[in-house]
């Protein structure tokens, strides 16, 4: 049995700001997972974890409590309890399916972006190495541009391109310069500042089985400029203007019975000298607008894996 007076007013949990820092966080996590900052996503987690917590909990401690009657009202009624002794409010199973409901709808919707953030598709590296044709195709001092597929499975979808200039020897050796076509400030594809020989592209005969790849001259290449925001780059790939935050990413190479053949591309700071006498620290495959180097690469202790 229960009392219950005849003007007992209706009531609800109490006007809170824990939601407010629980959305707060969640965007700050998103945030940091679309510009690949794993700091910005920690702070963000600690957020909506820390008020998420004193949310349910304040909306835990409500559940099933009922207001004192107020002195000075009319003698309360007597109200029937249900068998077992307990009465859950509607307002308050209300509050709670609305939650519920609100959760689910807001995994549903931030499930597909986090997975898109986390999966940055301009991290994505080579399945395997990749032969691009015999050295005889690459022309001293002159940009070719080869264009091939990183992951057989995955098919054209996973179309890359790589620019390539061999130097010529260097200690016995033969040299090349193989730079990413991605632009380092959102990924947007960079294009020869030149003249490409289109007439003069042709398939390279590769091993059965193998992924296709197709080469296109360039001639008079003065560097390399990026359509989409304004960004320049010399001819060894170093910004020259625009937004990019450093020099453009480079593909590790091999020669093996005279032909080229692409391996793990990474990403470097600034590059000193040019073709084969360049120098250049090499640093691990990071998304486009991370800094690898200076001061401004403590804001970005963390990559996505």
């Amino acid at each position: 049995m229960e009392t219950r007076g005849p003007t007992e007013p209706p009531h609800g949990p109490a006007p809170s700001l824990w939601p407010l820092g629980f959305a707060i966080g969640v965007t700050v996590a998103l945030v940091g997972l679309v510009i690949g900052s794993w700091s910005a996503v920690a702070v963000g987690v600690v957020l909506l974890l820390a008020f998420g917590f004193v949310w349910l909990r304040d909306v835990a401690l409500g559940v099933g409590a009922r207001p004192a009657v107020e002195p000075g009202l009319d003698e309360p009624v007597v109200v029937e309890d249900d068998e077992d002794g307990h009465r859950y409010p509607r307002a308050k199973f209300l509050e709670a399916t609305t939650l519920g409901l609100g959760g689910v709808i807001t995994g549903l919707v931030t499930v597909p972006i986090v997975g898109m953030a986390v999966g940055d598709p301009f991290v994505q590296d080579l399945k395997g190495d990749i032969d691009i044709g015999p050295i005889e195709d690459f022309p001293e001092g002159e940009f070719v541009i080869a264009t091939f597929i990183s992951d057989p499975e995955e098919g054209v979808v996973s179309r890359r391109t790589a620019y390539v200039r061999y130097n010529g020897e260097k200690d016995g050796l033969p040299s090349f310069t193989i730079v990413s076509n991605r632009c380092v400030h959102l990924g947007c594809p960079v294009q020869v500042n030149g003249l490409v020989l289109e007439e003069n592209r042709k398939d390279v005969e590769v091993a059965e089985g193998a992924t296709p790849v197709s080469i296109t001259p360039t001639t008079a290449a003065s560097g390399f400029g990026c359509p989409c925001h304004g960004g320049q780059y010399d001819t060894e790939g170093n910004v020259t203007a625009g937004p990019p935050v450093r020099a453009l990413d480079r593909y590790r190479f091999a020669v093996r019975n005279g032909r080229v053949v692409l391996q793990k591309r990474f990403s470097v700071g600034s590059v000193e000298g040019a073709g084969a006498d360049a120098v250049m620290t090499a640093y691990d495959l990071v998304s486009p607008s991370v800094h690898v180097d200076g001061p401004e690469a403590l804001f970005y202790p963390f990559e996505a894996p």
